[in-house]
């Protein structure tokens, strides 16, 4: 072999090598969420809902939905908003619809001063809530 193939062969192994390096690096990335973090932070809003307390119903669907939205950030959801999150999780959940009956329950109690729900419903939504989570594996 001649100095000009064995310079060849070793620069087809070199950007074999660099594309490869890149495609893992762009590639779906394996997130481990913390998962006593969010079991800790979701025990304590399912302790503060209590049925005599309907201020508790819409704080706690309200920290719950925060709480949904940052375990989307971590496993790498991208977007401005957390709708957009949810737009781009696929198959993530095991019912997405109910994720998104919860979320936009979370936004009529932020964005409608008069928005009123009851216990049985506040209670439905946390789980709902409890379940994205456990599909992420958060919990």
């Amino acid at each position: 072999m001649d100095g000009g193939l064995i310079t060849f062969i070793v620069a087809i192994i070199i950007v074999g090598a660099l594309i490869f390096v890149a495609i893992l690096l762009t590639g779906k990335r394996n997130y481990h969420l913390n998962t006593e973090f969010y079991q800790s932070k979701f025990l304590a809003i399912e302790s503060r809902l209590q049925k005599e307390n309907p201020a508790s119903y819409t704080l706690s669907i309200i920290e719950a939905d925060k709480l949904l939205d940052k375990a989307l950030m971590e496993v790498g959801l991208v977007g401005k908003t957390m709708g957009d999150r949810l737009k781009k999780s696929n198959d993530r959940f095991s019912d997405i619809n109910a994720v998104w009956h919860a979320h936009k329950l979370r936004n009529a109690i932020a964005h409608d001063a008069d928005f009123e729900i009851g216990f049985t419903q506040a209670k439905n939504a946390l789980s709902t809530y409890k379940q994205a989570l456990k599909d992420l594996g958060a919990i």
